[in-house]
This record gives structure tokens, sequence and C-alpha cells, in this order.
């Protein structure tokens, strides 16, 4: 019998692996090397280890079937439903990564200069990953409702509600000296004005009105409630996703939603009764309470006291005085106060981490804001991998 070589048998093994898993690894590879020019070490050094997935897709989930002219009642129109896209690794862990910002899912995708987004760096660690669009945004604009909206000059106005620097800029382009000192954001690079752009470009309406995010979250509530999601779900969000996250929670009739980390949550919810809560809470039946603070019954805030864990990420160039801040502090306490696991980290004097944006898993230094991601859910024990290897199908 011919005994085979080493690169024959290479080739056997191969030639044993699904031809899906081989192309995405494949692909995977060689795309991270295609883009990997000007980037970092970290992300060269990252590229080593190719994404291998199982398998991706996507979904529909929630939402209704609705009459839309009363003389016709088999005519109907499928609408406010959210949408879900999925990847799921070869060798998934248990918990599943959710995606969640209120106005674009570009964010999760690249780092501010096109390097490695926080998308990857979850599949890269075999966290089954979710990218979630809600009801009437980004892939699930299909309205219920008529929707009108109105052309406003928000690309500069980015500049601020992002925290890129103190004032908006006097030109169309932000100059590196308008930027705070030491900015994640490549100011200084001679593609600033390319890499602007693509940022404020790269966003949709996110209705930040008291009931869509109702409608928004109502349709969250019955996608982790389905288990399509995985059964033990961390939210990862940012600005107004981390309300929604929150309230999405306090619907579910289920406990498939394990922990929510919250970069820069702009609004929260409170529990209605608690001597705490703050005196101005508001409900999600109207226009008004775009960010709250929401109040919520006592009973459904305490579904927030039994996830594993829930921490709000704040960025240095956030003032202890500025009002989110100190919501999310006292957010953090009656999560506790209801035997809770929540707290409030500060990306500059807790892990001495400078200069980070609104986005900071957008920033350059992206790699070490999920370092201490990855440390959180060893800590918690939301790390370890499917015992079968399977379990994450996405349906």
């Amino acid at each position: 019998m011919k005994k085979r070589n080493g690169h024959s048998g290479k080739r056997e093994m191969l030639c044993r692996l699904p031809l899906a898993a081989l192309m995405l690894a494949a692909g995977a590879t060689s795309a991270a090397w295609a883009h990997g020019s000007g980037h970092n070490d970290n992300d060269n050094r990252n590229r080593k280890n190719p994404i291998v997935l199982e398998k991706t897709g996507g979904f529909i989930i929630g939402g209704q079937h609705k009459v839309i002219n009363p003389a016709a009642p088999n005519r109907t129109l499928s609408c406010d439903h959210g949408y879900v896209e999925y990847f799921i690794p070869a060798k998934p862990r248990k918990t599943s990564i959710v995606l969640w910002h209120s106005s674009s899912a570009q964010v999760w995708q690249n780092r501010w200069d096109g390097g490695e987004g926080y998308k990857d760096k979850m599949l890269r660690a075999d966290y089954p990953t979710y990218i979630w669009d809600g009801p009437r945004v980004g892939r699930a604009n299909w309205n219920c409702e008529a929707v009108t909206t109105t052309p406003a000059a928000r690309d500069q106005g980015n500049f601020t509600a992002w925290n890129f620097g103190p004032a908006i800029p006097a030109g169309l382009v932000p100059t590196p000296a308008e930027f705070f000192p030491g900015t994640q954001f490549p100011a200084n690079s001679p593609k600033l004005e390319e890499y602007w752009w693509d940022a404020t470009g790269a966003r949709y309406e996110e209705f930040d009105r008291g009931d869509n995010i109702d409608l928004q979250t109502d349709a969250a509530a019955v996608a982790a409630d389905s288990g399509r999601l995985g059964n033990q779900i961390v939210y990862l969000t940012n600005s107004a996703g981390g309300l929604r996250a929150a309230i999405t929670t306090s619907k579910t009739t289920k406990n498939n939603i394990a922990g929510i980390v919250t970069y820069e949550s702009i609004g929260y919810a409170f529990p209605i009764g608690d001597p705490e809560s703050p005196a101005n809470l508001c409900d999600l039946s109207g226009a008004a309470c775009a960010f709250g603070p929401v109040g919520i019954p006592l009973e459904d805030f305490k579904k927030l006291a039994k996830l594993r864990k829930i921490q709000f990420v704040w960025g240095d160039n956030r003032p202890e005085t500025q009002q989110q801040v100190i919501l999310s502090r006292l957010c953090a306490k009656l999560i506790n106060k209801y035997g809770g696991n929540a707290e409030v980290l500060k990306l500059g004097e807790d892990a001495g981490l400078k200069g980070s944006t609104h986005i900071p898993f957008m920033d350059m230094d992206n790699d070490k804001v999920a370092s201490l991601l990855f440390k959180l859910l060893k800590k918690n024990k939301l790390d370890k991998y499917a015992s079968n290897g399977h379990g994450h199908d996405g349906w």
C-alpha cells in the first residue's frame, strides 16, 4: 500500500471539511490580508486566526400582517417586523452576541478607518453573532403606518453627538484641531475627509419616539423569547440602543437574555414607585420620551436584576456631571438594589483608555475595548463553548 506523504494527508483532511466552511475560511483569510494594509500589528496578529463559519443567514421576526384597506380584508401588508442577520461559527460558544445600534448596523462592521470591527472580533472569538435592525429602521423599514421624514442638515451635528469634539466643526469637514486631544478617531490621517464622510453617512433614520421604542422592543422581545437568537444572549448596544435593550428585557417572558453591555447609553429605564427613581419618568405612549427616563413596572424592572451582568460603558470625554452618566449610575444602583449585577465602567478612569468617541468599538483602539468585553464575559462565565459544538442555528 502506497504511503501518503504529509501533503497528501493534509489534502485528505481538507476534503473531509464541509465546502462552505472551506470557502468561508479561505474568504475570511484572503479578505483580511487584502484589507490589512495600514492597520496596526494587533489587526494582523488577529488575522492569523481565520473566521470559520458553519452558516450565515437572516430572518424577519415579529410584526404583523395588516389589512390596509378594510374593503379588501384578504389583502395585507407584512410590516413592523425586525430583521436579524446571523453568523454562526463552526465551533460556537454558548453565548450569543446580539449587536444593536439604534441608527446604523454599519457601526459593528468596521473600525473608523476600515479596520476590523466588532462583528469580526466576536466571530474570531467563536461567539455566534447577530446584527439586529428594529422595526422601521435599516433592513426592516416596511412600516404599518405612514411615515413622514424631513431632510435636515445632520452631518456636522454628528461630530458633537458622537463626541468627536466639543463643538460642531466650522466647515463641512472637521479639522484635526477640532477633535478632542488624543482622539481615537483617525483625525491626523491623510484620509481624514474620506473617513469623516464614511462615518457620518453610514446611518439611517432611528425614529427616536416613545411609541417607536415601544414598537421596536415588542419585536425584540419576541425575538429573544423565540430562541432563534440562542438561549444565552448578551446584547451589545450603543447610544439609544441601550434603552431599547433594557425595555426589551423587561418585556420578555423567558430567561434567554444573560447580559447587556451598552456603550455610551443614551436613555434609561427605572422602576415605577421606587423612591429613588427620577421624578420625571415618562411612558412610551407617544412622541415624547425619546431618550427617557422611562418608567416601567417594578416587577418588569426586576428582570434586569436577574441578568448575569449589565455594564454601562463611558468614554473619557464624558464628565460625571453629564446627565446621562448620572442616570447610568442611578440605574446600576437600582438594579443592584434588587439583587442584580450592574456597574458603570469609565474607559479612561477605570481602564486607562483615552480619546474614546461615542462609538468606542469603532475607535482605533477597539482591540483594547474588545479585550475588556472578553474579560467581562469570562468573569461572568459567559465564555463557555457549546458542549456538542452546535445549538446556534439562527432559527
